[in-house]
C-alpha cells in the first residue's frame, strides 16, 4: 500500500510540474511588458518660451537590458542664433515588487548595485510605470527651498511611433506642457 501511495505522490508532483512548463509562455515576465515599447524614435517640436519660439528635436531609445529596460533620449534646442544646444539622458529601470512600476537605477551603491539618486542632494527621484499603451517616466526634484518640480513624460504607442506628453510642474502649478509625435525609426 505504501508503494502505491509513492507511485501516487510522484503521479501528482509530474503532473504538476509538467503543467507548470506547459503553462509558462501564458505567464507575463517582468521584461514583457516593455517589448512594445522597444526602439527608437524620432521628432520636433515647436513651443513658445516667454516671448521666444523654441524648435528642439527629440530622439528617445529604448531598450531591454538584463534585469529591466533603458530609455535614452535626446533634445537639441535650435537657438535663434542659428546655434544648437543638446542634452542627453540615459536611466536604467529595474522591477519593483509594484506591478508594472520600474526603479531608476542611475548610481552604484558601494556594493555594486544599482539605485535611484538622492532627492534630499539636490538630485533628482526618477521611477517610471507602465500602464496600459503608455510609458511614463516621473522626475522629482526637491528645490533648494524645499518646494518640488515634477517632469513627466507620456510615451503612449500610436500606429507611426509614440505620441509624447511632456508636463513639467513646480509646486502643484503647471509651467509647460509639450506634444509631439515621435515616429519610429
Amino acid at each position: 500500500m505504501m508503494y502505491k501511495q509513492t507511485i501516487s505522490a510522484k503521479r501528482s508532483v509530474l503532473v504538476l510540474l509538467f503543467s507548470a512548463l506547459l503553462f509558462q509562455p501564458l505567464i507575463a515576465k517582468p521584461g514583457d511588458i516593455i517589448e512594445p515599447f522597444i526602439g527608437e524614435y524620432e521628432g520636433r517640436v515647436k513651443f513658445i518660451d516667454g516671448d521666444i519660439a523654441v524648435e528642439r528635436d527629440l530622439g528617445v531609445k529604448i531598450s531591454k537590458t538584463k534585469t529591466g529596460f533603458n530609455i535614452k533620449w535626446k533634445s537639441t534646442t535650435r537657438k535663434p542664433n542659428k546655434k544648437l544646444k543638446a542634452k542627453e539622458y540615459t536611466i536604467d529601470f529595474l522591477p519593483t515588487k509594484r506591478s508594472n512600476v520600474f526603479a531608476a537605477a542611475m548610481k552604484t551603491n558601494v556594493f555594486g548595485g544599482k539605485v535611484p539618486l538622492d532627492p534630499m542632494k539636490g538630485d533628482p527621484y526618477v521611477w517610471s510605470r507602465i500602464t496600459g499603451d503608455t510609458l511614463t517616466l516621473f522626475a522629482l526634484l526637491v528645490r533648494d527651498d524645499g518646494g518640488y518640480e515634477l517632469q513627466v513624460y507620456d510615451r503612449t504607442l500610436v500606429a507611426d511611433g509614440l505620441q509624447l506628453k511632456y508636463s513639467r510642474i513646480r509646486d502643484g502649478q503647471p509651467l509647460r506642457t509639450i506634444e509631439t509625435l515621435l515616429r519610429r525609426k
